[in-house]
């Protein structure tokens, strides 16, 4: 076994007037690492550029979605981004305003320690 994925976190992110992809999978990115504090590392002196984390983005156009640049907005690991279809748009009947929402899942691997 190489590595083992010790934290896996959730997201979601929305743009309710650009519909603009970009910002609404940055948005579920950055809520679902908002949620983890990661002591484990300070707790057995490892090294944080020694973490992969891999991160899955649905939106509806994930062609829209620049994966480099939101890679590059995480603050650690050897980061790999993925956009895929998922998330929702949703049409407002009465002004015709599309809201964009994404979904994200964070994961982050470290080489196995046992």
């Amino acid at each position: 076994m190489s590595d083992q994925r010790f934290i896996i976190e959730m997201g979601m992110g929305n743009d309710q007037y650009g519909r603009d992809y970009q910002k609404a999978a940055r948005r579920a990115i950055e809520d679902a690492i908002r949620h983890s504090s990661i002591p484990l590392f300070d707790a057995l002196d490892l090294d944080h550029a020694k973490m992969r984390v891999a991160v899955t983005v649905g939106v509806q156009r994930p062609e829209a979605v620049d994966c480099a640049a939101l890679a590059a907005g995480l603050p650690r690991g050897q980061v790999s981004v993925t956009a895929v279809h998922g998330g929702l748009d949703v049409t407002n009947p009465d002004s015709g305003n599309v809201i964009v929402i994404a979904s994200a899942a964070v994961e982050a691997f470290l080489p196995y320690q046992g």
